[in-house]
C-alpha cells in the first residue's frame, strides 16, 4: 500500500492530486523552485523540497533532483501530474530503479507513445519529410510534451524555417527535448479525444468521448464530455481505436488517445501517456476520481469488468492571466481574490494575495459544471463564470463567458478554427458605461465636501479611468442631499457598494480597490492621475514589451538603421513557457534597437523603434 507519495509538479495539478491523497488518508509531499516557494502546492503539503532556481530546466525537469527529493521526504510513490516530467520514460525508469512506486504507465510504454513520431509508425502514419506548396497548410509539433507548446502553423513555405525553430526552442524550454516534426494540418476539424484507463490484468476502459475544439494557440480552452453530435459508428470506431493503441503498447493506469475529426473520420494525434488537463469533466460524467484509479492501479488492484454508466453532461472553462484581445498576451501580478459560486467545481493552484509570476503556465483555474443536460451545462458554467469574483490581472473570463454562449457553441458546431473566425468579435470591449461613475463615487465617499481645491460645493469633480485600453472621464458633484452625477439617481453610495437608478431600474455595483486597481462587478479600471505624464509619450513606431518575460532572440543581423518589412518578426519573448513574436509594425527603418538576447523586460518597457516610411 501506498503510504506517501511525491507530486513531480506544481500548481493546480499538485493540488489536485494532493486533495485525493489526503480523502485516501496518504501522505503527501511537494517540490518547488524557489519562484514557487510561497505557492499554494508547497503551502498544502505535509512535506515541501525545494528545487534551487526558477527556470524548469533548473528545476521541474531534473529527473535527479525530484528522485533525491523523494528520497529524502521518505516518500514511497511519485505522481508525475501533466507537463514537465510525465511522459518522459527515462524519468520513470528513474523512479523506478530508486525503489519507489511508479504511478504511471510502464516506461516502455510512455517511450512508444510519448514521442508522436514514434507513435504514429506504431500506427503506420509516418511525418512529412519534404514540404512543397502542395503540402501546405502544415504543422509543425513538438514530438514530446503537449500543452500546446511547441507547435506552429505554416501556411508559406518561406515561414517553415522559422516556425521550426521557435517550435525547438519552445520544446527544449517546456519539455526538456527540441525534436519536432511536420504533418499535414487538417482545418476545420473537431478535437476529439478518448480517456483511457488500463489496470495490469489485463483491463481496458474507455471512458467516453471528450470534445476539446475549442483551443487557442492549439492549447486548449473549453472542453466537455461527452463529445456532441457525434454518429454512433464513429463514436464505437474511436472507442475501439483507443482501445488498440493501449494494447498495442500494455498501456496500464490514465491515458488519453486524441484524434481530429473531419469529414466524418477519425485522424489519430497522439497518445498522451498521462492524465490530462481536462480530465474532470470524465470524472463528473461517470462518477469517478480518476487520481484514485490510478494509485489503486499502481497498488495492483483490478478495475471491473466494465466501467460505471456515463450520466449527464459536463464542460470545463481554464481560466488565465491572458489577454485574448491582445495576441493572448500572459499577465502577471497579484491575484487578489478568486471566487466562484457554489454548484460548480473548482480546481486551482491559487489562493487569494498570491503572486502570478512569468515563469510557468498562465492558467489561474479551471472551472467544471455538470448537469444532466448539455444545454443545462452550458448555461451553468457560463453563469458561474460571469457572476464569479476575479481580482487581479487580466484575464480570459468575459472571452469563457461569450464563448460559451456563442449559437456556434451552444448548437455543437464548433471546431479548432473557432477562434481564428470569431476572436475579434468575442474580444470587443464589453463597457458597462456606468462601472467607472460608480468607481469614482466609492472613491469619494467620505471625503470632504471642501478639499484643498476650495470647491464650490456644486462644482462637478473629474475622475479619469483606463479599461481595454481606452479612457474614461467621468464628473460627479457633492451636494448637500450627497453625490450625485447627471443622467442618474444616487440612491447610495459608499466606499465598498453604489447603488444607481438608471431609468426608473436600480442596479447594484459592488466595487473594490486594489491601489489604483478597480473593479466594479466583473469590470476592471485602472485610476489615472488628473494630470498625465507628459513624459510617458512614446515615439511613432515605438515596440514596447507586451508582458514581462525575457528576450531569447533578436531577428539574424538587425542593426540599427536596418530597413524592415510591415509584420517580419523582430523580436522573441519567453514568457509563462511560450514564446511571443514582437513584430514590425509598418515597412520603415529600425531607428532604435534596445533588446538583447537574455534581457529581463517587464511591460512597457521600449525594446526598439521602427520609423515608417
Amino acid at each position: 500500500m501506498i503510504s506517501s507519495v511525491l507530486v513531480a509538479n506544481r500548481g493546480e495539478i499538485a493540488c489536485r492530486v494532493f486533495r485525493t491523497c489526503r480523502a485516501s488518508g496518504i501522505r503527501t509531499v511537494a517540490v518547488h523552485s524557489d519562484a514557487d516557494e510561497n505557492a499554494l502546492h508547497a503551502r498544502v503539503a505535509d512535506t515541501a523540497v525545494r528545487l534551487p532556481g526558477a527556470a524548469p530546466a533548473e528545476t521541474y525537469l531534473r529527473a535527479d533532483l525530484i528522485v533525491e527529493a523523494a528520497l529524502a521526504s521518505g516518500a514511497d510513490a511519485v505522481h508525475p501530474g501533466y507537463g514537465f516530467l510525465s511522459e518522459n520514460p527515462g524519468f520513470a525508469r528513474a523512479v523506478l530503479d530508486a525503489g519507489l512506486v511508479w504511478i504511471g504507465p510502464p516506461p516502455e510504454a510512455i517511450e512508444a507513445m510519448a514521442s508522436k513520431t514514434r507513435a504514429k509508425r506504431l500506427l503506420g502514419i509516418e511525418p512529412l519529410r519534404e514540404v512543397t506548396e502542395a503540402d501546405l497548410p502544415v504543422l509543425v509539433k513538438a514530438a514530446a510534451g503537449g500543452g500546446g507548446r511547441g507547435m506552429r502553423i505554416v501556411r508559406r513555405l518561406d515561414e517553415l524555417r522559422d516556425a521550426l525553430e521557435g517550435a525547438r526552442a519552445e520544446a527544449a524550454s517546456a519539455f526538456g527535448d527540441g525534436e519536432v516534426f511536420v504533418e499535414p494540418y487538417l482545418e476545420h476539424g473537431r478535437h476529439v479525444e478518448v480517456q483511457i484507463l488500463a489496470d495490469t490484468h489485463g483491463t481496458v476502459w474507455a471512458l467516453g468521448t471528450r470534445d476539446c475544439s475549442l483551443q487557442r494557440r492549439h492549447q486548449k480552452v473549453v472542453e466537455e464530455a461527452p463529445a456532441p453530435g457525434l454518429p454512433t459508428a464513429l463514436r464505437e470506431e474511436l472507442r475501439t481505436l483507443a482501445v488498440r493503441a493501449a494494447r498495442a503498447v500494455s498501456y496500464t493506469g490514465a491515458g488519453t488517445v486524441e484524434f481530429l475529426v473531419a469529414d466524418g473520420r477519425a485522424h489519430f494525434l497522439e497518445m498522451n501517456t498521462r492524465l490530462q488537463v481536462e480530465h474532470p469533466v470524465t470524472e463528473a460524467v461517470f462518477g469517478l476520481d480518476l487520481v484514485a484509479e490510478q494509485i489503486r492501479i499502481a497498488e495492483g488492484h483490478a478495475l471491473g469488468t466494465e466501467p460505471p454508466r456515463a450520466r449527464g453532461h459536463a464542460v470545463e472553462a481554464r481560466l488565465y492571466a491572458e489577454d485574448p484581445a491582445r495576441d493572448w498576451a500572459p499577465q502577471t501580478g497579484t491575484l487578489h481574490r478568486l471566487a466562484v459560486p457554489e454548484g460548480v467545481r473548482l480546481d486551482t493552484g491559487y489562493t487569494d494575495g498570491d503572486t502570478i509570476g512569468v515563469h510557468y503556465d498562465p492558467m489561474l483555474a479551471k472551472v467544471v459544471a455538470h448537469a444532466p443536460t448539455r444545454a443545462e451545462a452550458v448555461r451553468r458554467l457560463a453563469g458561474a463564470l460571469e457572476s464569479a469574483v476575479v481580482h487581479g490581472p487580466v484575464t480570459n473570463r468575459d472571452l469563457l463567458v461569450r464563448s460559451l454562449r456563442h449559437p456556434e457553441f451552444t448548437s455543437g458546431r464548433m471546431d479548432t478554427g473557432f477562434y481564428d473566425r470569431h476572436l475579434d468579435a468575442l474580444t470587443e470591449p464589453a463597457r458597462d458605461p456606468h462601472a467607472p461613475l460608480a468607481a469614482a463615487l466609492a472613491d469619494a465617499h467620505g471625503r470632504s465636501r471642501f478639499g484643498g481645491w476650495r470647491n464650490v460645493l456644486s462644482q462637478p469633480q473629474v475622475k479619469r479611468y483606463e479599461t481595454d485600453g481606452e479612457e474614461h472621464e467621468v464628473r460627479y458633484r457633492h451636494t448637500r442631499q450627497g453625490l450625485a452625477a447627471d443622467g442618474v439617481r444616487v440612491v447610495h453610495a459608499d466606499a465598498a457598494l453604489v447603488v444607481l437608478e438608471v431609468d426608473g431600474v436600480r442596479r447594484r455595483f459592488d466595487v473594490t480597490r486594489y491601489g489604483d486597481q478597480v473593479h466594479v462587478n466583473g469590470t476592471r479600471l485602472t485610476a489615472l492621475p488628473r494630470f498625465p505624464d507628459p513624459a510617458a509619450q512614446l515615439a511613432p513606431g515605438s515596440l514596447v514589451a507586451p508582458m514581462p518575460g525575457t528576450v531569447v532572440k533578436v531577428a539574424d543581423g538587425l542593426t540599427e538603421g536596418a530597413t524592415v518589412r510591415a509584420g517580419q518578426g523582430l523580436i522573441w519573448l519567453e514568457a509563462m513557457k511560450m514564446q511571443h513574436q514582437i513584430s514590425a509594425p509598418a515597412a520603415g527603418t529600425l531607428t532604435a534597437l534596445h533588446a538583447k538576447p537574455g534581457q529581463q523586460v517587464e511591460p512597457g518597457m521600449l525594446l526598439a523603434v521602427v520609423e515608417p516610411t
